[in-house]
């Protein structure tokens, strides 16, 4: 991000900003809607970031960290809207391939078993597993971004892991278990 751009908006520049959140907005709703995994919700959590963004930004020491803080921002965005939400709603696209190997069935299945799993996760979890593997932050970028220390962060991702490898074993047992029994 670059750094005059953000100066300038944090003295006010109206130009300056919409230029961040257009570079920006993109990149927070993404985040937002792998957190949620609610178009809706993710779009709401994104107002609701930018909208903080941009009140919040004269008090940003730090204008090279602007990324990070802007991930935290709408990380409690999402938790907020996580709040409000009774319960979410799983969402698949089933992406068509020209290659003819490919197989739309079974990656569906399997998109739908990781989708099920995501969404059996605590959101402190989620939120950690967006941060490392779709935002590419750090384990002390997410610490910074989630507010915790290193050590939690690795907790939450080590638990979340073990979470979603025992509810994609545990969607595979019924299966084998009834092909053991119809043979």
């Amino acid at each position: 991000m670059r750094r005059d751009l953000v100066s300038r908006a944090q003295q006010g520049d109206e130009v300056a900003f919409a230029e961040l959140a257009t570079a920006i907005a993109d990149r927070l709703f993404a985040a937002a809607y792998r957190i949620l995994r609610d178009v809706d919700a993710a779009n709401d959590a994104t107002q609701e970031a930018l909208v903080t963004v941009w009140r919040e930004l004269p008090a940003l020491r730090e204008p090279a960290r602007f990324e990070a803080w802007s991930y935290r921002i709408v990380v409690n965005a999402a938790y907020a809207e996580h709040k409000k939400m009774r319960r979410t709603a799983p969402v698949a696209a089933l992406a068509m391939s020209a290659d003819p190997d490919h197989d739309p069935i079974g990656a569906l299945v399997d998109r739908d078993q990781l989708e099920r799993g995501f969404a059996r996760l605590p959101i402190e979890q989620r939120v950690a597993l967006v941060l490392q593997h779709y935002c590419d932050l750090t384990l002390s970028q997410i610490a910074e971004v989630m507010g915790i220390p290193v050590g939690t962060v690795r907790s939450r991702l080590h638990y979340a892991r073990d979470a979603m490898r025992a509810a994609l074993e545990a969607d595979l047992r019924p299966a084998a278990a009834g092909r053991g029994e119809l043979a």
